[in-house]
């Protein structure tokens, strides 16, 4: 980091402090809420330090109130670490005030609310930037209230920024503030049209850490497991009682790249009036899955849902079969036809019957979500997600728990959450199981249920 302050241009403001990307994304963002973060390790709160002493030269005259929860955590973490990186030139802390003061006439005060009625100590105050050190240990009432206090007639930027990893009393506030809107790493609006971002970092994305103790992550390791996941891999969807552990974000969601035109394809397709879920999956050489479409949609009729499923399908994308629910093939009483055959004639082709046996379906599930180490020591696993391209999967899927009738299978309660898990478990079953088989066109034909070879053999080209 190399900032220079924009209103006083002389040499002694240049600052020359190291800092990770990650740290470097959070101090470069503009937006009215940040939020950086999300497990132990990526240098939260030295980059909010850090942001704060290049906020407080570059503007003069501004103010900014870095909170923690209590007062013990506050000292000896974030007072001390500024005085130990803050440059006496710059500026000088008034310990008995909590604050430090700036030249230019900047101040930085550290706070803290304790009780959820500590808030009422900054009823009167203003501030250009309110910072939350380990947000998700204040209530939701905490943040509302102290945001509130960002304002004030100066040209300095008005923002909130904040560190913190998942659980603790704000973890759902936050989760669903910042995690479950938009796609990390990348900025949203909200109705109000406020700008929103959420930038992911975890122990692996600081070298500095590691390098001084590189010890650090076998302590993670040995946390308890849903402690481990969220400290060391910033798990927001775990807990207990959830019926897919094994579903890490960091992990599932991958970057989207272009799939090669050579890997199979196929649909998955969980219909109900209620609402139609469809999946589109690749399958890469070593047999790995990738969701990289979804149609999530409600209050379709039969042919309505397959005319846009057949939309949101281009043209020379060739699909090698649509693997649907089984009661499509229940007769209508008042057309005498099957669903399958509706959608069919609306012209989905290529339909096979799912195999709907639910705990076997979520025994392969899980097997498929199970992460692994790679040759290349990379976290994977053998069914990923294409970020931002099904995001009501990704929503639905931490949130399923055991059923309170039988703890092997997942709930069906609230149902909303059950239609897009439905397509995957039948998308799922419809695959080989052996882990790293290769396979070749030919493997991939004899593999689709028996009854539905024919009305493929065109695609894959094997007709003699």
């Amino acid at each position: 980091m190399n900032k220079k302050n924009k209103n006083n241009n002389n040499s002694e403001n240049s600052l020359l402090i190291k800092v990770t990307k990650k740290q470097q994304q959070f101090i470069d963002a503009n937006y009215d809420e940040v939020f950086f973060g999300g497990a132990a390790g990526g240098g939260k709160s030295f980059g909010q330090l850090v942001d704060a002493l290049r906020f407080a030269i570059t503007y003069k005259g501004s103010k900014q109130l870095i909170l923690r929860r209590t007062f013990p955590e506050l000292e000896r973490s974030l007072i001390m670490e500024s005085i130990k990186l803050y440059p006496q030139k710059a500026g000088k802390y008034i310990k008995s005030q909590k604050k430090w003061y700036f030249s230019n006439g900047s101040i930085i005060e550290f706070g803290y609310c304790d009780a959820e009625s500590d808030v009422t100590k900054y009823q009167s105050a203003e501030y250009d930037v309110v910072r939350f050190d380990e947000v998700t240990h204040f209530t939701q009432f905490q943040y509302t209230y102290l945001i509130s206090r960002i304002r004030g007639v100066n040209p300095c930027p008005k923002q909130i920024k904040s560190t913190g990893n998942p659980g603790g009393v704000g973890h759902s506030f936050i989760k669903q503030r910042f995690i479950d809107k938009g796609n990390w790493g990348q900025h949203f609006n909200d109705e109000d049209k406020r700008s929103y971002i959420f930038i992911p970092s975890n122990v692996y994305d600081n070298h500095f850490l590691l390098n001084a103790d590189p010890n650090y992550i076998k302590r993670l390791n040995q946390l308890p497991e849903y402690e481990r996941k969220r400290l060391l891999f910033g798990d927001w969807d775990a807990f207990e009682g959830r019926y897919f552990p094994e579903f890490v974000r960091q992990i599932h969601i991958v970057k989207p790249f272009k799939i090669q035109k050579h890997w199979a394809k196929f649909r998955s397709l969980d219909y109900g009036l209620d609402m139609t879920a469809c999946l589109w999956w690749a399958i890469d050489e070593q047999g790995r899955a990738y969701i990289y479409r979804e149609l999530y949609k409600p209050n379709l009729n039969l042919s309505s849902a397959a005319k846009i499923i057949l939309e949101f399908s281009p043209k020379d994308e060739k699909i090698a079969y649509t693997v649907a629910s089984p009661d499509l093939w229940n007769r209508r009483q008042e057309t005498g036809l099957s669903g399958m055959q509706i959608m069919v004639q609306a012209g989905l082709n290529g339909l096979i019957r799912a195999n709907d046996n639910r705990i076997s379906g979520w025994r392969v599930l899980r097997e498929w979500l199970q992460p692994f180490t790679d040759e290349m020591g990379i976290n994977r696993a053998r069914l990923s997600f294409f970020d931002g391209a099904c995001p009501n999967l990704v929503r639905c899927l931490p949130l399923i728990q055991h059923s309170n009738i039988n703890a092997e299978d997942a709930s069906n309660i609230p149902h909303e959450l059950t239609h897009s898990l439905d397509s995957l478990r039948y998308g799922i079953m419809s695959r080989p199981q052996a882990s790293t088989q290769i396979l070749n066109v030919q493997d991939e034909f004899n593999l689709l249920p028996k009854a539905e070879n024919e009305q493929l053999i065109d695609y894959l080209g094997i007709r003699n």
